[in-house]
C-alpha cells in the first residue's frame, strides 16, 4: 500500500507507542487520490488524481444498458431511466472538483495511523481519515460518529452544525470525530484479511485516544451501529453511553413460535415482518458481498456507472420520503468508486467470518452493553417497531424513540428527529451518564 515503510509497535497499554514511517507524498496509484497516514494526526485535503476523474467520466459515457422487462421499477434493481439519468448527469453536469473543493471547504479533515491494540489478532497499522470538528462551547461532549454502507462520513453532514452549535445552552455540545472504516473513502483498505467490526471499533479507540478523548459518546447506524456495541463492550471505562439507529436485535425462536400462532404484539409482528421482507426482498447484496466481494468488485470498479446502481439499489429501498438527486448519487458512489469498492464490499465478508452481527443463518447475538443505550427507530429501517423488551435483551437500553418518518440514512434524511433525539438523551447527564465529563 505505501511506497516504503518501517515500524515499531509497543504495548498500547500505557507505554509509547513508536511509529517511524517512510511515506511517499501519494499513495500507490490504485488509491487515486493524494494522502499521508503519518504517526500522529495531520491536516487532509482530498486531491483527486485528474487523469483518473477524467478517465471516469469517459467510463460514464461508454455505459451500456439493460434491456428492462415488464414490471414494476426496483422488483430487480434500478430500472434503465434511473441508470440513463444518473449517466447522462455525471457526462454532461457533474463536476467532482467542485464536489471535492465544496467537501474541503465543509470538513476539517485529517489522517492518522493507528493500531488495534494487543488484544487484536490483526496487527498490521491502520491508516486512517476522519473529520474532527470541536465545538465553541467549553461543556461540549467528544462525540464519535459511525457511518454504514453504502454511506461514508458524509452521513454527518446535515446533523454536524447542530451537534457543534445547538441553539441554546441547555441542549449539548459536541466534539464530532467522524471516521471513515478502513475501505470506505479516504481509509484505505486493509491489505489482508481479519479487520472485520471488533477490529474497526479498536482503531476508532486508538484514534480517540490519540485526540485525547479519554471518555466519548458514540452515535451511528448501520454498521456504525454494529461497531459501536462492540466498543462499548470492549471499552466500557471510556465509551459512557450510545445512541443506535440500527440496534439488531433479531427474533429467538419463542418469538417466532408466539408468531406462528398469533400471540405477538403489533410491534413484535412488524419487526419479524420486516426482517422476513429484508431476508427474501432486499438482502441480495448482504449475500454476495459477504460471500463473494470480488465477484461484484471487479465490474463495480471499471464502471463507474454500474458502481453507483449497485449502492443506489440499497439507498432507494432504505429512505422514507427522501428523494436521491443525481448530485447525490455519485457523489456518495465516489467514495468507493475512487478508492475501489472492494475494500467496502468485502468488509462484509470479515463481519461474516466475526459471526457477531450476521451468521451464516442470519443476524448474530451481540455481547450486553451495559452502559446506558438510547435507540432510535425509522419506518423504512429494518428494526423499525423493536419492542422495549427486545431491545434490552443486549444492553441497558434506557429510551427507544420511535419515528413515523425517516429510514435507514437517520442523520442524512432526518436530522431533526435524529438530532432531537441526541439532544434529549445526552442532555439528561444522569439518563445518559455524561455527568462524568464534568467531574
Amino acid at each position: 500500500m505505501f511506497a516504503a515503510m518501517s515500524l515499531s509497535l509497543l504495548s498500547p497499554f500505557g507505554h509509547k507507542l513508536a511509529f517511524v514511517l517512510a511515506v511517499c507524498t501519494s499513495l500507490a496509484a490504485s488509491q487515486n487520490f493524494k494522502a499521508t497516514f503519518g504517526s500522529s494526526p495531520a491536516p487532509f485535503t482530498i486531491d483527486v488524481d485528474r487523469h483518473f476523474i477524467k478517465e471516469t467520466v469517459f467510463k460514464a459515457s461508454l455505459t451500456r444498458y439493460v434491456t428492462d422487462i415488464e414490471q414494476p421499477d426496483l422488483v430487480d434493481g434500478p430500472p434503465r431511466h434511473n441508470v440513463t439519468t444518473v449517466r447522462d448527469y455525471w457526462v454532461n453536469d457533474y463536476d467532482w472538483f467542485k464536489v471535492q473543493d465544496r467537501l474541503n471547504q465543509r470538513y476539517k479533515q485529517f489522517t492518522t495511523t493507528v493500531t488495534t491494540g494487543a488484544a487484536s489478532n490483526y496487527t498490521s497499522p491502520v491508516p486512517l481519515h476522519f473529520v474532527h470538528h470541536r465545538s465553541n462551547r467549553t461543556d461540549a461532549i467528544p462525540l464519535l460518529f459511525l457511518h454504514g454502507w453504502p454511506g461514508s462520513f458524509m452521513e454527518v453532514d446535515h446533523i454536524l452544525d447542530g451537534l457543534l452549535s445547538p441553539p441554546d445552552e441547555s441542549s449539548p455540545a459536541f466534539h464530532v470525530v467522524a471516521p471513515s472504516i478502513p475501505g470506505f473513502a479516504f481509509s484505505p483498505a486493509p491489505p489482508k484479511p481479519g479487520f472485520a467490526s471488533r477490529e474497526a471499533g479498536q482503531a476508532f479507540h486508538s484514534l480517540m485516544q490519540q485526540l485525547n478523548y479519554t471518555r466519548y459518546v458514540i452515535q451511528g447506524g448501520d454498521f456504525g451501529g454494529v461497531i459501536l456495541r462492540l466498543m462499548a463492550a470492549d471499552f466500557p471505562s471510556s465509551v459512557v453511553s450510545i445512541l443506535d439507529n440500527f440496534w439488531v436485535v433479531p427474533p429467538n425462536a419463542t418469538d417466532l413460535a408466539r408468531y406462528e400462532q398469533g400471540l405477538t404484539t403489533a410491534d413484535e409482528n412488524t419487526t419479524i415482518e420486516n426482517l422476513n421482507n429484508y431476508n427474501e426482498n432486499l438482502s441480495g447484496y448482504l449475500a454476495v458481498q459477504s460471500t463473494l466481494p470480488l465477484q461484484p468488485a471487479i465490474p463495480t470498479t471499471d464502471s463507474p456507472v454500474g458502481n453507483a446502481m449497485w449502492i443506489y439499489t440499497l439507498m432507494i429501498q432504505a429512505v422514507d420520503k427522501y428523494v436521491w438527486t443525481p448530485e447525490e448519487i455519485i457523489t456518495w458512489s465516489m467514495m468507493y468508486y475512487i478508492q475501489g469498492p472492494y475494500g467496502g464490499m468485502r468488509f462484509y465478508k470479515e463481519v461474516l467470518r466475526e459471526g457477531i452481527a450476521f451468521t451464516p443463518s442470519g443476524f448474530g447475538t451481540f455481547p450486553y452493553v451495559h452502559q446506558p443505550v438510547a435507540i432510535s427507530e425509522f419506518p423504512r429501517d429494518v428494526w423499525y417497531d423493536t419492542p422495549l423488551d427486545w431491545a434490552r435483551r443486549s444492553g441497558n437500553v434506557v429510551v427507544r424513540n420511535v419515528h413515523d418518518t425517516g429510514g435507514h440514512f437517520a442523520a442524512h434524511e432526518s436530522p431533526d428527529l435524529l438530532l432531537g433525539d441526541i439532544r434529549a438523551f445526552w442532555g439528561n447527564a444522569s439518563l445518559s451518564n455524561v455527568g462524568v465529563f464534568g467531574k
